[in-house]
């Protein structure tokens, strides 16, 4: 291109060395302005479809996460509509046959009032099970009686059910969880792992251990049964429930277990989350 501008300028009259090199330099200017202004372009347009692609994940990830919320709410709310029946509903029902029994009891011979007096005992035992399935199904009751006290309860209401022991031990100065959602939250991933325990596991114990660390809540869950090989099994919606669950409130999930090892569960919460 150069060359061609010279030899024009040349058969139009003798061009001197200076206006030659004036010339080159002016052309390589005006090269170096167009390669820049291309770089400069491709860049913004780098730039710009990057971001694009950032704000599609982002609204994406969005996206998840009020779908998974949506899922966390139905759910809570279906749990605590059963919670008020099995309290409103089943629990008087409970109440009035123990009374009618109580009744009955007492107009009967002395060999049917043994065997009445153990169905009353069945039946004040079932009333006492229900009542305490409904608190831990009710948000309510968990937020009211509070994070560790509500974890005790459920443990007391599996060791009476089918657990040698259930315990819950505290480590660390306790803290306060600002977002009281993120704490029912934990605790319904906790009672979905005893829940996969009493269906799956054939464990005879089963302990829980909160870690209060400076920035984080680290929650152990375990038990002692037949354990599964986590690299073969299925994911089950129970798992999946757990997972997306502890995804919703920033907590990293980790389950491991080996056959006859039993099951863990860790779960770290971040303490210091902006609400």
């Amino acid at each position: 291109m150069i060359n061609t501008v010279l030899k024009i300028l040349q058969e139009q009259g003798p061009v001197s060395t200076s206006a030659e090199r004036y010339l080159l330099v002016y052309m390589i200017g005006v090269l170096l302005i167009v390669c820049s202004l291309i770089i400069i372009f491709f860049i913004v347009f780098q730039k710009r479809k990057n971001q694009l692609l950032l704000d599609k994940i982002k609204q994406q990830q969005i996206f998840d996460e009020e779908i998974s919320r949506t899922q966390t709410e139905i759910q809570e709310q279906t749990l605590k509509n059963i919670g008020w029946e099995l309290h409103d509903n089943v629990g008087q029902l409970l109440s009035v046959a123990s009374m009618q029994l109580s009744i009955l009891g007492t107009q009967v011979s002395e060999e049917v009032k043994a065997n009445i007096t153990e169905t009353t005992n069945i039946v004040r035992e079932s009333l006492k099970e229900v009542r305490s399935l409904s608190k831990s199904l009710n948000n309510e009751v968990i937020l009211n009686i509070g994070f560790e006290k509500s974890i005790t309860n459920e443990l007391d209401r599996l060791k009476r059910m089918k657990f040698t022991s259930a315990e819950l031990s505290v480590k660390g100065e306790k803290v306060v969880i600002s977002d009281k959602k993120h704490e029912i939250i934990m605790f319904r991933i906790l009672q979905e792992f005893f829940s996969n325990s009493v269906k799956y596991s054939e464990a005879k114990n089963l302990s829980v251990k909160l870690d209060y660390k400076k920035d984080f809540l680290i929650i152990n869950a375990s038990d002692d049964g037949k354990g599964f090989d986590v690299d073969t099994a299925e994911l089950g919606s129970g798992l999946l429930n757990m997972k997306s669950r502890a995804e919703l409130i920033k907590a990293k999930f980790n389950l491991s277990s080996k056959p006859n090892k039993g099951v863990l569960l860790t779960l770290e919460y971040p303490l210091n989350q902006i609400v």
